[in-house]
């Protein structure tokens, strides 16, 4: 259960991270402007976060790991951003909004765990 919490965990921040950049984004500039920004630092939160994981935990492959980042990326947009905050799933819309960002969210993940050789632990 410990390394369920771990690895989800860590695909909160990297959403909650991101989700801030459309917020403060959106008080200091356009919505098009934020978006743009938007798309160019998840791969990097991502990158940066899967680091982290990859590189301490560790508990689960890298598809899996892409997997739970990017469906925890989903679920969240679905549930909190579109139903409560937005209250309408137009943002699913945006290719640039939304598909880019989930796409670099799955790829950079992914290709970070490939990177890191760290073993997988057991225990």
């Amino acid at each position: 259960m410990k390394k369920n919490i771990i690895v989800l965990v860590h695909a909160l921040i990297g959403w909650a991270l991101c989700g801030s950049i459309i917020g403060v984004g959106d008080m200091f500039t356009t919505m098009d402007n934020a978006l743009v920004i938007h798309a160019l630092a998840v791969p990097v939160i991502f990158g940066v976060i899967s680091l982290v994981y990859f590189a301490r935990f560790n508990y689960t492959a890298p598809l899996q790991t892409a997997a739970i980042f990017l469906f925890t990326a989903i679920f969240m947009d679905v549930v909190i951003v579109a139903q409560f905050i937005e209250r309408s799933y137009r943002m699913f819309l945006s290719p640039l909004g939304t598909w880019v960002p989930l796409a670099s969210i799955f790829v950079v993940t992914y290709l970070v765990g490939r990177g890191v050789r760290r073993p997988r632990l057991n225990g």
